[in-house]
């Protein structure tokens, strides 16, 4: 008998206790070799007075273990809380999110019968680094956080799991033609990365026709890499159109830790009726069991699931009548797969977890040299002026060494050479040159003190930066 490895288990709320105690019915069946620690978080804790869901004991169990598997949880409405999702990812650098979407035709309803596309998402920045400001009465700022290294290791992460799981391409998402710096960056890192894997196909596709391609042909696409939002949002989609987000596990990887979930939520109008599908749970197991090197069982749990699937025993959510033969509830349902364990499909492709591994592989942070060179400063004013009349005031006055090189309006330049017709808000960026020279941080202390002085509403401000000769901003011309 090997040794049980340790694993977190948190029950969560809704739905979730009903599917993690059907998924831990059938892991034990399986005889996986799991020491289970049990911790709270979610509501409870939520309502409890941890504006993050979790408590501090709690890390401390989740870090001494070699994976957590959650159930789906709830976040209370109303300001204050924050996602425990994000909280766990970034906290715990579980950079690498990977969903598999994939069709159970005919024995799950579906317009891609031969769907199979794993979504890789990277998980701890872009938008949801959650760094937001409300910067006047009509603005409020979201900011996309998008680096180097995070790319690379995300984009790593896809390529290598293309290797160890015979995939043959993989996809890069992104809107880079709009996002030039942020996107492009993405795009650029994974141009580099993918010459290192020269026997894996590459593309690359805007994200929203790529999203089009991906809900009318699924089957041109293997393996797609995206940043976080992009992820979360076509991950969804994906599952969904392979037959539903109710049947897609999640793993969440990184260099110290591992989290396994169903993608799905907490769905409380559900909670304690025996109604809701825990496959999406079990499949999370079954990940998990991968990563921590249990193939077999994981190979046992999935053929055993997907046997459930061909014999027609289903919940409520994918029962149809023209292929389904028994409709279930949640408690038989996991029964129904635990008489199956041994099992194989004979018409879905059966699974096989044999000697496979985690494509996590160790990230060696590269030191980037260029030369940057600070060049100007845009600075954001928040004022209810016209635009004719904010202007006039603005170059009314004398900056010194600086000039007025453009001014905007959410990115719409309205001088110089602006339109009538630009509809404005109360934000106004405004972005200052030196006349000559370089400049230099302790002049924009004087073109504050000089703008404080005339009554200007100084509410945000941006260095801007040449990278090696290239502009690290936007353009001037808006």
């Amino acid at each position: 008998m090997s040794q049980k490895v340790p694993v977190t288990v948190a029950r969560g709320d809704g739905i979730g206790p009903e599917i993690m105690e059907a998924t831990l019915k059938i892991l034990e069946a399986a005889r996986a070799q799991l020491e289970i620690h049990e911790v709270e978080i979610g509501e409870k804790v939520y309502l409890g007075g941890h504006p993050t869901g979790i408590e501090d004991k709690t890390w401390d169990t989740i870090r001494r273990t070699k994976a957590f598997l959650k159930a789906p949880i709830t976040t209370p409405q109303g300001g204050g809380f924050k996602s425990l999702n994000v909280t766990i990812r970034t906290t715990l650098g579980l950079y690498s999110n990977v969903r598999p979407c994939v069709s159970y035709s005919p024995f799950v309803a579906t317009k891609h019968p031969i769907m199979d596309v794993v979504i890789v998402r990277e998980n701890e920045e872009d938008l949801y680094s959650g760094i937001e400001y409300r910067q006047s009465p009509e603005v409020c700022e979201s900011i996309k956080l998008i680096s180097q290294p995070g790319s690379e290791k995300i984009i790593r992460y896809a390529f290598e799991y293309a290797v160890q799981n015979g995939r043959k391409k993989v996809t890069c998402f992104v809107k880079d033609n709009i996002m030039k710096l942020s996107d492009g960056l993405f795009h650029q890192v994974f141009d580099e990365v993918s010459k290192d894997y020269p026997d894996i196909e590459n593309d690359h596709w805007i994200v929203d026709i790529g999203a089009a391609k991906l809900a009318d042909t699924p089957e041109a696409f293997d393996v797609i890499v995206m940043p976080n939002l992009y992820g979360d949002i076509l991950s969804d989609v994906g599952a969904q159109i392979a037959g539903s987000v109710g049947l897609v596990g999640s793993a969440n990887i990184g260099d110290h830790g591992a989290m396994f979930e169903a993608i799905h939520g907490s769905a409380p109008r559900r909670a304690g009726q025996n109604l809701a599908n825990p496959s999406a749970l079990i499949l999370a197991s079954v990940m998990m069991l991968v990563h921590i090197g249990q193939g077999e069982t994981a190979t046992a749990i999935h053929n055993g699931w997907l046997k459930t699937l061909e014999d027609g025993i289903h919940t409520y959510d994918i029962y149809k009548n023209a292929v389904s033969k028994e409709k279930v509830g949640t408690q038989e349902f996991a029964a129904a797969v635990i008489q199956r364990l041994g099992q194989a499909p004979s018409q879905l492709k059966a699974a096989s977890y044999a000697g496979k591994k985690s494509a996590l592989k160790p990230f060696t942070r590269k030191t980037i040299q260029t030369k940057r060179v600070l060049v100007g400063i845009d600075i954001y004013l928040h004022s209810n002026e016209t635009m004719e009349n904010l202007q006039k005031e603005l170059l009314s006055h004398n900056y010194g060494s600086y000039e007025i090189e453009m001014i905007s309006n959410r990115g719409a330049r309205v001088y110089p050479d602006g339109m009538p017709e630009t509809f404005c808000i109360d934000q106004w960026r405004v972005r200052f040159r030196p006349k000559s020279g370089a400049a230099k941080q302790k002049d924009f202390l004087e073109l504050f003190e000089l703008l404080d002085s005339e009554g200007f509403d100084i509410i945000k401000t941006e260095h801007l930066y040449d990278f090696d000769g290239k502009p690290g901003y936007s353009s001037p011309k808006g």
